[in-house]
């Protein structure tokens, strides 16, 4: 079964094609926040050196935040008017999730952080499991002493990992170590939603993609900014 995925949350555009061979392509764009310009020409560039016809495309997994609100939203359109076209089923997973998937094999506490600006930050704090990670926390917006309180409170050594993390690394608790990456990556993604899809979580058809939704956690900044004037 042939997977895309599109992950448009935070600072990076990354777009993944896979299927039963694993992962069949990634592409990644760091520079520059311009995701609607950038993600249509990823996703046919992906396709193309992937030799995989987009009509051939029997799922989509995308990243539904929290993050960039603009990015999310771009990201989140494209993967559900994709699918209506396709009359597929689109995935929609958290990057917070996506962030703590790679360390799943870590004996400590994995805390995924994202920066969200104005001195706060989002985050959510996981364990590894047999074949993956668990959350052990909802997800939540608060300030970095938020966070360090959090992790204070839960008494372990914690694994953070995020951009979140690397921009306020100096900041955070003793007993915090922040790992390498910084942003979630479609390449977990497109495994991930392409399992969800196999073991039957979500419905056949392009017909699902109204349960897909932005995962916010904070009001969009055009709508903090009006409320306080």
């Amino acid at each position: 079964m042939i997977t895309l995925a599109i992950e448009t949350a935070t600072a990076v555009v990354s777009v993944a094609i896979g299927g039963d061979d694993g992962l069949l392509g990634l592409v990644e764009v760091t520079q520059g926040r311009r995701h609607a310009e950038t993600l249509t020409p990823a996703i046919e560039f992906v396709c193309r050196h992937a030799q995989v016809p987009v009509a051939d495309i029997a799922a989509i997994g995308v990243d539904i935040g929290p993050g960039l609100f603009t990015g999310m939203r771009v990201g989140i359109a494209t993967a559900k008017a994709m699918a209506f076209a396709l009359d597929v089923p689109v995935v929609g997973m958290s990057s917070l999730d996506l962030l703590a998937h790679p360390l799943r094999h870590s004996s400590r506490v994995i805390a995924s952080v994202i920066d969200a600006r104005k001195g706060e930050v989002f985050y959510a704090f996981f364990r590894a499991t047999p074949g993956g990670v668990q959350r052990l926390s909802e997800p939540r917006a608060g300030s970095v002493e938020d966070f360090n309180a959090d992790v204070l409170a839960r008494g372990q050594d914690v694994l953070a990992v995020g951009d979140g993390a690397h921009r306020y690394r100096d900041d955070l608790g003793r007993s915090i170590e922040v790992a390498d990456l910084a942003h979630p990556s479609a390449a977990a993604l497109v495994m991930l939603a392409r399992a969800r899809v196999l073991r039957g979580d979500v419905s056949a058809g392009g017909d699902n993609s109204n349960s897909v939704q932005p995962l916010y956690l904070r009001a969009p900044d055009a709508q903090i900014n009006w409320t306080s004037r």
